[in-house]
């Protein structure tokens, strides 16, 4: 095997195949990214048996073959060569030879035939958006994913496809988020999958503002997205999804609208001297005024008011702090709206114009 190419052109999409590639593995081969040469293009192919990462780059003086390199190293001595140097590769006794101008490097390789390439998706069904839509809702939701929790399948979002509707939904069981967007995806029957927290990362990593079309395909077991000439291919995390519906509160007797940005400020601030562990803010609302007031073992006090439009009677509530601003980050909207029933019951925070992303946040007590 053996190929020619210039250093801008191969190191991007090697980068982003070594990107999820573990620097700790029980498996050596897993230490290492696939090369394969056909014709005039490159595949790089990187994987932690979890997630696969598929990329390709044009390249000249091509001899067809594949084997394995050390991805981190590989990537190092590319990034270290100089902008617009040209790289010569070549499999010889065993060893990868990188040779560019006056440097040359010999690397050790692993049979190709050993990589632990995923099963093809083969069956299942297609559906396609826009990266910007896709980018979005998981912006918008995976920041509620739970991380290495022992009720394993919230260990991911749920990603729900239903008729004209696309909606991704994560939860580490304190709170949740929710974001749809209409979609013309062409099915008649409900079909969820739950994608594991790093597939979930390096898709929204990778994926660009753009309304280039992402193709995605799902089945059983795995799901494939391919855009921008990269095939990102996940296992899928089998297990039953919390009913999200029974969670997200129907109606509040309680409304607060508030400017986002005034609110976030004030939390923050506040956020400063609460408890580090358990994070609590006390939200005391009266008519027309928010307060917030955090406190900590150090018998340190931090004390935040704002105007709001709020015209129920006095009511206090406890959140963890990090939960709410995490939620008002992720609202695009400037004015935010609080659906409150009692200090017991979850608050529902959404953009005040804006329904089709929402978020619910357990109380805590305080």
């Amino acid at each position: 095997m053996k190929f020619r190419v210039n250093r801008e052109t191969f190191l991007k999409p090697l980068q982003v195949a070594g990107g999820v590639v573990e620097r700790r593995q029980t498996l050596p081969i897993l230490s290492n990214v696939l090369l394969q040469v056909s014709g005039d293009t490159l595949t790089m192919t990187g994987t932690d048996l979890e997630v696969e990462l598929t990329t390709a780059a044009r390249i000249t003086d091509g001899e067809a073959g594949e084997i394995t390199v050390p991805a981190r190293k590989l990537i190092d001595i590319c990034r270290t060569l100089p902008e617009g140097a040209d790289i010569e590769l070549k499999v010889d006794d065993g060893k990868a030879v990188l040779r560019s101008g006056r440097s040359r490097f010999s690397l050790a390789t692993l049979p190709a035939n050993d990589f632990p390439a995923t099963d093809g998706v083969t069956d299942g069904f297609d559906f396609s958006l826009p990266q910007a839509q896709l980018k979005e809702l998981i912006e918008r939701t995976q920041f509620c994913m739970a991380n290495q929790d022992v009720r394993y399948y919230l260990n991911g979002m749920l990603l729900e496809v239903d008729r004209e509707v696309v909606r991704a939904v994560a939860t580490d069981g304190h709170r949740l988020a929710f974001s749809q967007i209409n979609a013309d995806v062409g099915v008649s029957v409900k079909h969820q999958v739950i994608i594991p927290r790093k597939g979930v990362g390096e898709l929204g990593r990778l994926l660009g503002d753009k309304d280039e079309p992402v193709e995605v395909r799902m089945n059983g077991n795995h799901i494939r997205v391919s855009f921008d000439g990269m095939v990102m291919t996940s296992k899928l995390i089998d297990g039953r999804f919390p009913e999200y519906e029974r969670v997200i509160p129907r109606q509040s007797s309680r409304e607060v609208i508030a400017d986002r940005e005034l609110l976030r400020q004030a939390l923050t601030r506040a956020a400063i001297l609460s408890n580090e562990k358990y994070r609590g803010v006390r939200v005391e609302l009266s008519e027309g005024r928010l307060r917030a007031l955090v406190s900590n073992p150090e018998q340190e006090e931090a004390e935040e008011e704002i105007e709001v439009d709020y015209r129920g009677e006095a009511f206090e509530i406890g959140f963890n702090v990090s939960y709410v601003l995490d939620a008002l980050n992720a609202v695009r909207e400037e004015t935010v709206k609080l659906g409150l029933t009692d200090a017991n019951s979850s608050c529902l925070l959404h953009g005040a114009e804006e329904t089709s992303t929402r978020y619910v946040i357990m109380p805590m007590r305080l």
